[in-house]
């Protein structure tokens, strides 16, 4: 009894030594179980209880977008917005319109449409003011504008305009959705607002207080007849599927309808030849002196294009105004004028490049050709040879695949290139040559034909001029230009072509000529320069800079009434009416 009276006051004293030092640990804050449930109520093994099942998530429905009528045509690719619904309920999730139209809510995406006021192409008007356009709107047409019939306006631009100036007057405006056919507006004389990227040759661009958006300094937000297009996000995102609907729409809205990056400027000259009085003024007046007046409408263009008749001589002798005669050399140091004006492309086909051969016994070909290369000058319808010489001139700029072809139909037999020698690529029956444009078309270049052709004092062509310009037309050029005329001559718009049969001198002396018949024709001294836009791999627009030559040997540009004389002439030998 006694041993079993210690042993329960030792398993006590332990029992209470326990809870001492449990209570000690509790109060340290040290991680474990806690006193009412000690440490080995902790190993149990775990019980079988089921975890909950997940909870469902909706699947979300597929976003809506509404898409406003006023948007212009191109401005979305409905094929590439995926899932999206549209809707006709402006409460959609997502909004599409014009900027003045936009609901309130997240702003995702801005697109920029530029608009161009064309007339047909032989009107006179170059420019008006904005409030020339707005009295016209208004139902009181003022000059320019007061022979116009009818202005169409895209439905797109109204919002603004009307903003602007009003209701229109029903019996001056027109409201359209789909741009009125060319031929109709040339019928009727009527103007119309027109997506940029739907110009064509035929139609002439109004600038309007200067702007144009064919100019390669244009600013949009300047220019009174510039959309913007908004996309709004009306409701929340309701998760992850849908922020790649909204990337799949604003990938398909286009950015734009002018992207500077897929335009290109091209301008396109007359007649130059180095020689006689304009040579001899070079040598009094300096070099460039005869660029000095029009140098920024050659500069200013992507491309510029020369045709340069003579070629270079290093022993040619010192100019003589008065000479008589008509086989001729250029100095070497000249061609720094054409460096001068941005000289990208050499036109080969004219009729004295071997002049000197016959002349001087030099075969001033080859070295003309090796300063062209170190000028960085490409050139084409003449070369080292008959190969060279019709191989057209390829070029890309911007994505726009230009093609450069010439020949020379009137010789003389010795300015024709050979098998072995080197000069102008004769044109023979012109077939070669057509054949060419047709591939070049069909490979997806925009062929440019050239002619040194058969020359004439008069502004009118005739049959043989009509069969072999149109022949080029027809096999695919988008332009066809007589380079051989000193006179400006009669254009035609043929096959989906422009043909220009003459642009007259660029720098050469004949600030007048007497022809056979006795008469002084003062027309030589009037020059036409062509500037050429390309856009998205279409001929967009066709410009008519007009210019004067003075001294024998300087253009420059026409005053507005000698503008007026000058056109009214070409567009009347062109059977056009002026308008």
């Amino acid at each position: 009894m006694r041993k079993k009276r210690l042993f329960a006051l030792q398993y006590s004293l332990v029992m209470l030594l326990v809870a001492i030092v449990l209570s000690g640990c509790a109060g340290e804050q040290q991680p474990g179980p806690s006193v009412e449930e000690p440490a080995a109520f902790a190993t149990l093994a775990p019980t079988n209880t089921p975890a909950p099942p997940p909870t469902p998530t909706a699947t979300p429905a597929p976003l809506t977008l509404f898409l406003s009528e006023k948007l212009p045509q191109g401005a979305i690719t409905l094929e590439n917005i995926g899932t999206v619904n549209l809707s006709d309920d402006p409460a959609a999730d997502l909004w599409f319109g014009p900027e003045g139209d936009a609901p309130s809510g997240e702003l995702l995406h801005t697109a920029s449409w530029v608009y161009a006021l064309a007339a047909p192409f032989p009107t006179l008007a170059d420019d008006i003011t904005l409030n020339t356009l707005g009295a016209y709107w208004q139902g009181e047409p003022a000059p320019p504008l007061e022979r116009v019939e009818k202005l169409y306006v895209p439905e797109a631009l109204l919002p603004a305009l009307g903003d602007r100036w009003g209701r229109p007057d029903p019996g001056r405006v027109e409201v359209y959705q789909n741009p009125p056919a060319v031929l109709k507006l040339w019928d009727t004389n009527a103007w119309a607002i027109l997506p940029f990227e739907v110009l064509e040759p035929r139609l002439k661009v109004i600038s309007i207080e200067g702007l144009s958006p064919l100019f390669k300094d244009f600013d949009p937000a300047s220019y009174p007849l510039s959309a913007r297009y908004q996309l709004v996000l009306i409701s929340g995102l309701r998760g992850a599927p849908q922020n790649a609907e909204i990337a799949a729409i604003m990938e398909a809205i286009q950015p734009g309808n002018r992207d500077p990056e897929r335009m290109t400027t091209l301008v396109m000259t007359g007649v130059t030849a180095l020689v006689r009085g304009t040579a001899y003024r070079m040598e009094m007046h300096g070099v460039l002196y005869p660029a000095e007046k029009i140098r920024d409408w050659l500069t200013e263009a992507d491309l510029t294009h020369i045709s340069n008749e003579v070629s270079f001589y290093e022993e040619c002798p010192f100019p003589d105004p008065t000479s008589p005669s008509l086989l001729f050399c250029s100095n070497p140091k000249y061609i720094d004028l054409l460096a001068y004006v941005g000289a990208d492309i050499i036109e080969l086909t004219g009729n004295h490049n071997n002049d000197a051969l016959l002349v001087h016994g030099f075969d001033a070909v080859p070295y003309t050709l090796d300063l062209y290369d170190q000028y960085g000058m490409a050139y084409f319808g003449g070369g080292r040879d008959m190969v060279e010489a019709k191989s057209p001139l390829l070029m890309t700029h911007n994505g726009n695949q230009l093609a450069f072809i010439g020949c020379n139909a009137f010789g003389p037999d010795f300015a024709w290139a050979t098998a072995e020698s080197g000069g102008s690529a004769p044109c023979e029956d012109y077939q070669w040559m057509a054949e060419e444009i047709s591939r070049l078309r069909a490979e997806g270049y925009l062929p440019i034909a050239t002619f040194q052709y058969y020359e004439d004092y008069y502004d009118f062509a005739v049959d043989h001029h009509k069969r072999d310009f149109g022949l080029m037309a027809q096999a695919g050029a988008v332009i066809v230009n007589g380079s051989q005329a000193h006179r400006p001559k009669a254009m035609a718009f043929e096959h989906g072509g422009f043909i220009d049969y003459g642009l007259g001198n660029l720098f050469f002396d004949q600030n007048w000529v007497i022809d056979m018949y006795g008469n002084v024709i003062v027309q030589t001294s009037w020059e036409i320069i062509q500037r050429h836009t390309f856009y998205n791999g279409r001929h967009l627009s066709t410009e008519l800079l007009t210019a004067k030559l003075v001294d024998y040997a300087q253009p420059r540009p026409m005053t507005p009434q000698e503008r007026e004389q000058f056109l009214t002439e070409l567009f009347t030998a062109s059977g056009w009416i002026t308008r």
